[in-house]
């Protein structure tokens, strides 16, 4: 009789587990027989000792008394020892006590050196001779199956003896039985549930077995039409199995043999190991479909724009992925699961943070005339516009470092020349009102074009950084406690969401410090009463990210573009320098700043700072303003 390979493999699995579970049942019972006869052995000799202790207690106990032997012949030690025996109540409480007690322990009997039962839990046996029976040790000794047939054949008594002597010389023996009938009834329900679970493991191996095996091998019946198709002249488009494995290998073979056309998406499929690791730092979103318009290629980043991941869209086709509805098909002349050549096309998506303009543009692969695929590229055109700005703002800011540098140092001499001789003026002015006031505002124009003067040479210098690992989640408690006064002042709420698992970062911990606390300070000054601020922490990806985000008025449109600038403030009052700190302390820890927002509604700043693991800077680095930092900016 031919088995199915079902069956085979059913049989074959439930034959091996039923072999696993067979071994591990007769170990488990071997060391629960062990344990069980160790136990008895072990309490037999723990009462043999209690009952030899209680023995010379009865015999103290009797010679205290007065008791003596008659003499020193057998009989009458015997009757002597025997009497001394019935006497203790505490020998003969204590062998009743043990023999109830114990679940294994027949009787307990003290015999003379003849055989002759002194005292005994059977009360039968008294000044009879009995004979010794085989010693618990051979039963405790004996293997494994041999212990079985002991214990489950007729029923017998072992027996555990301790001798004891009256003098110099041996008198007796105490002898406690344990009956194989009470050790097997010990051992039984162990036995019992051992079966129980063999035999639940065996059915329930055999079940799965079965199931595991109908959904393994029901492809094989798929791919078996699929052939039979194939001699009949019919070419599938798709393989009938969709899965990972070989099976799902074979289907897609016999699809390729059955179409005899090369298939772009196993010329891809090659490639696709190799340029995941490339593809994953890009930031444009990166389609690749075949010649069938079906996708062989998605980049991680296509998430961003697309909203479904990579893994997902990978293998779909082009009306699939670009349903009728969707705005993107218009823009890429979508016909028959085909894409028309497009270069610098633009359209907004509605995306969770607002709208998004996309830039698209699409290419068409061909080979000897033959379209081989497309690819279709979708960039983030406010990113690259960001970028741009933020490289104007760094160029700015190098060109503002160098110019103010040597401006400053230009003015400072001549200011000091200045008061000296205003100090002389002063000193020779007469004291009328008029000239004295006049003299006096000089003085105080002179302090603040060199309070000036110092702000630009401070912005400039270099800044000397102390990198150590640090903790963001403490330092930003810090900071916390640093602004909240200011804050609780301003009538705010203060929120945090500081996880505890997110990685240190390699920082100078006093200009983070004075950076985050900067926007802090910033956000209470434009959120009005009873509004709140938050900050978070969270990573993303290689980068620790900081939010500050505030219920305030929101930054004009046209204020955005300048925030970052030396002396730009919109705030009465404000000397224009916490931001423009902020944005260059993130820039000397290879960092970024950014930010988002909207007129009414409020302000989110976002700093990253890259993880301790992914910086290699030695301590002590400086950084300057001579040269430009490319960064993101608020």
């Amino acid at each position: 009789m031919r088995l199915s390979l079902k069956t085979k493999f059913t049989l074959a699995t439930s034959l091996l587990v039923l072999a696993v579970v067979t071994v591990v049942s007769s170990l488990y019972l071997g060391r629960l027989m062990r344990q069980t006869l160790r136990q008895a052995n072990d309490t037999a000799s723990f009462v043999a000792q209690q009952v030899y202790g209680a023995c010379g207690d009865a015999l103290k106990d009797a010679a205290e008394r007065g008791e003596s032997p008659a003499s020193l012949k057998p009989a009458d030690l015997r009757r002597y020892v025997r009497h001394a025996f019935d006497s203790s109540s505490t020998l003969n409480s204590l062998i009743e006590s043990d023999v109830g007690i114990s679940p294994t322990i027949y009787e307990i009997t003290i015999t003379d050196a003849d055989g002759s039962v002194l005292v005994s839990s059977d009360a039968s046996l008294r000044d009879l001779k009995v004979a010794r029976r085989p010693p618990l040790s051979s039963l405790v000794r004996a293997g494994f199956f041999q212990q079985m047939r002991l214990l489950y054949g007729p029923p017998q008594t072992y027996e555990f003896s301790l001798p004891f002597q009256l003098g110099p010389e041996p008198f007796g023996d105490i002898r406690v039985g344990l009956s194989s009938a009470l050790l097997r009834d010990q051992i039984s329900p162990g036995l019992v549930s051992a079966g129980y679970w063999a035999l639940g493991s065996v059915l329930l191996s055999t079940l799965l077995a079965l199931l595991v095996s109908t959904i393994a091998l029901a492809p094989i019946g798929r791919i078996s039409a699929q052939l039979d198709r194939i001699s009949a002249g019919q070419f599938d488009a798709e393989p009938v199995v969709e899965r990972g494995d070989e099976l799902g290998a074979v289907s897609t073979k016999i699809v390729g043999i059955g179409k005899q056309l090369r298939d772009v998406r196993e010329i891809f499929s090659t490639l696709r190991e190799n340029l995941d690791q490339v593809m994953g730092g890009l930031e444009d979103g990166l389609l690749l479909f075949n010649g069938q318009g079906r996708a062989v290629l998605v980049s991680p980043s296509t998430e961003r724009f697309l909203g479904g991941r990579s893994d997902e869209l990978r293998g779909r086709r082009v009306s699939d992925i670009f349903p009728p509805t969707h705005p993107l098909r218009a823009v890429l002349q979508i016909e028959s699961d085909q894409i028309e050549p497009a270069e610098g096309k633009e359209v907004t998506l509605d995306g969770g943070d607002g709208p998004q303009r996309i830039g698209v543009s699409v290419q068409v692969i061909r080979e000897r005339g033959t379209r081989m695929g497309t690819l279709v590229t979708l960039r983030d055109v406010e990113s690259l516009e960001r970028i741009g700005s933020q490289l104007q703002v760094s160029e700015r800011l190098a060109a503002l470092g160098r110019v103010t540098a040597g401006v400053a140092h230009e003015v400072k001499n001549p200011l000091n020349s200045m008061r000296l001789w205003l100090e002389v003026l002063k000193a020779n002015m007469p004291v009328e009102p008029e000239p004295q006031q006049a003299v006096k505002m000089l003085d105080s124009e002179i302090d603040r074009l060199d309070r000036a003067v110092k702000t630009f040479l401070n912005f400039t210098r270099p800044v000397e950084l102390n990198l150590e690992e640090t903790d963001l989640r403490v330092l930003l408690e810090e900071i916390m406690d640093a602004a909240r006064p200011s804050i609780a002042q301003a009538s705010l709420e203060l929120r945090a969401d500081l996880p505890s698992d997110c990685p240190p970062v390699l920082v100078d911990r006093q200009l983070i410090h004075q950076a985050v606390l900067n926007l802090l300070l910033n956000a209470s000054e434009f959120t009005d009463p009873g509004g709140r601020i938050t900050l978070s922490l969270r990573r993303s990806g290689e980068f620790a990210e900081i939010a500050v985000e505030d219920s305030g008025r929101g930054i004009p449109a046209a204020d955005q573009k300048k925030i970052f600038q030396l002396f730009f403030t919109t705030r009465p009052g404000g000397s224009g320098i916490g931001l423009a700190n902020t944005f260059r302390f993130v820039q000397l820890h290879n960092g970024g700043i950014e930010f988002e927002s909207e007129t009414g509604r409020g302000t989110t700043f976002r700093v990253k700072l890259p993880l301790a693991r992914f910086v290699d800077a030695p301590a002590g680095r400086s950084g300057s303003l001579d040269r430009p930092i490319a960064a993101e900016k608020r």
